[in-house]
């Protein structure tokens, strides 16, 4: 029978776990009504179909973000960005011109540096104070587990050589105690209390900003890893409230509410009202986020070898576990009782293993479901551990975008771990060797939010076109997955972590979800793989991009 509809021809299709060459679809009433060849496909569309060419490009679901922060990239984007710069010098002069530019701001807000341009000891305050003496500054980094505050901010906290490092960060100090300039995890906190509150107005354009900049890249739903107040940044889940009752709201959203690590149990009732009271249409806050470590370039992922100094010697420190693992255990226990998905942030592998004890756990006094459980980042994994994520139907949630020989690899992680701790990074290969499902995130504004530029490294194992030995030696090659496991991570494997089980696959039935790139990276060199571009996003059928 015929159908009235738009239809994707003259070129290949990706229905979210294998390449389909020479494949398109017939979309009508926001859904797929047929994937097949141009001439199957004719036979079912009318005189009056709406023709999309793709002209030898790839048709593929949305690609879907299972850990990302919008609202902090989108504020990001609109204060004192320094996301695309690289040196000491190129962020100083971005700060300068900003406040030259904004003197009406109490605070310098923005953020985005690299560690890699200062090296361990972190910015210094006293150069930001050359260039904003009078107003105070506080930029975190692109991970958000640091940030470069000047002498002013400090001031207005109360610190100085005197203030303790918190239980859960520390300051970087000099050689006479005091403090230099460079926050780390909790110490955030003693800062980001005393700046000005951002406005309902800047929360709102700051969340329509990134879901365009998203949707410019394909990407239709994410989850939404952090709903609560955490460094500088109010719990956006306000802003997805209003966009959603305005109608703004064009991605599918499901978010994580913060699991506040100093108390325990006591905070369930609450988050069960919070994930009542903040459904919407098109937004679901019915996961939660334990951040259980910190980061390995500062020293406090949480490790099972103690990380090394910089003559290669053992310190004793073997980094944070910021959620002791007997509470862990109680956490997740009951918050799988409650009906909740639990998304564990876990960077070191003593802090993936605290993570899968706590599900296993939860399923000894729980018994199985169906919530799918993940882990984020997972950037070193014990080789014993790595079974275990099948095994207890817990989702691996990579960021594959760090799996390359960056500066921060080479200069700020590599040094400090023992070789065989080292090798165990990003194995991703091994993981889903091993049954592990795969989803996929980004972590912006940590790093881009271009999922192309995520599966190029999944795939490669360099950087896309990075000069140096970034550029031309893959790191640890053999954890590399083909170029259908990377872009089903990104597609099928998102949409599963999602719980957007009628998305994620290009099939009969499911919801026209989806992006057209200019090109079939499938057909190509996949060291060209992140040269393709989005041309067309969809969200039930109706165009959120072109370009």
């Amino acid at each position: 029978m015929a159908v009235a509809g738009t239809l994707f021809r003259n070129g290949s299709a990706f229905d979210g776990r294998r390449h389909r060459r020479g494949c398109g679809a017939l979309v009508a009433g926001g859904r797929i009504v047929a994937v097949g060849t141009d001439d199957d496909l004719a036979e079912r569309a009318t005189d009056a179909d709406d023709v999309v060419d793709l002209a030898g490009g790839l048709l593929l679901p949305g690609f879907q973000d299972a850990h990302v922060h919008p609202v902090q990239g989108g504020l990001e984007r609109v204060r004192c960005d320094l996301s695309s710069l690289s040196t000491r010098e190129e962020y100083l002069a971005a700060v300068k011109e900003y406040a030259d530019d904004n003197p009406d701001r109490l605070w310098i807000g923005g953020g985005g540096w690299g560690l890699a341009a200062f090296g361990p000891g972190g910015p210094l305050a006293a150069d930001l104070d050359a260039v904003v003496p009078d107003r105070p500054v506080f930029l975190p980094n692109r991970d958000h587990h640091g940030a470069w505050v000047n002498s002013r901010a400090m001031e207005l906290a109360g610190i100085d050589h005197r203030t303790p490092d918190p239980v859960d960060g520390r300051l970087e100090r000099d050689a006479d105690g005091r403090p230099t300039g460079t926050l780390h995890e909790g110490a955030m906190s003693l800062i980001s209390g005393q700046m000005t509150t951002t406005t309902a107005e800047e929360y709102d354009q700051a969340l329509l900003a990134a879901q365009a900049y998203l949707h410019s890249l394909g990407v239709t739903a994410w989850q939404d890893a952090l709903l609560g107040d955490y460094v500088a940044v109010d719990d956006p889940s306000s802003a997805y409230v209003r966009a959603a009752d305005a109608g703004a709201l064009t991605a599918r959203v499901r978010g994580a509410l913060w699991w506040e690590r100093g108390y325990g149990v006591e905070q369930l009732e609450g988050l069960v009202e919070r994930r009542r009271a903040l459904r919407r249409d098109g937004f679901h806050p019915a996961a939660v986020k334990i951040m259980q470590d910190g980061i390995a370039e500062n020293y406090t992922a949480a490790m099972s070898v103690a990380y090394l100094d910089r003559s290669g010697r053992p310190t004793g420190n073997t980094g944070l576990s910021f959620v002791a693992p007997e509470r862990l255990n109680e956490a997740v226990t009951g918050l799988d009782a409650a009906g909740f998905q639990v998304h564990v942030h876990a960077i070191g592998d003593r802090a993936v293993r605290e993570a899968l004890d706590a599900f296993e756990a939860a399923r000894r006094a729980n018994g199985g479901n169906d919530l799918r459980h993940h882990i984020a980042h997972l950037q070193m994994v014990h080789p014993q551990d790595q079974a275990r994520f099948a095994e207890l139907g817990v989702s691996a949630n990579i960021q594959a975008l760090w799996a390359h020989l960056d500066e921060q690899m080479t200069e700020l992680t590599l040094p400090y771990l023992e070789a065989e701790v080292a090798s165990w990074q990003y194995p991703f290969a091994d993981l889903a060797r091993a049954g592990g499902r795969l989803a996929a995130g980004s972590d912006w504004p940590v790093t881009s939010p271009n999922p192309l530029l995520g599966i190029h490294v999944a795939v490669n194992r360099t950087a896309y076109r990075e000069p140096g030995r970034a550029g031309s030696e893959p790191f640890l090659p053999e954890q590399a997955l083909s170029i259908e496991q990377a872009f089903a991570a990104y597609t099928s494997g998102s949409a599963f972590v999602n719980h957007l089980d009628h998305t994620g696959t290009l099939e009969a039935g499911q919801l026209a979800d989806l992006a057209v790139l200019d090109r079939d990276p499938f057909e190509e060199d996949p060291a060209e793989i992140a040269a393709a571009r989005v041309v067309a996003t969809y969200v039930e059928g109706r165009a959120v991009f072109t370009g």
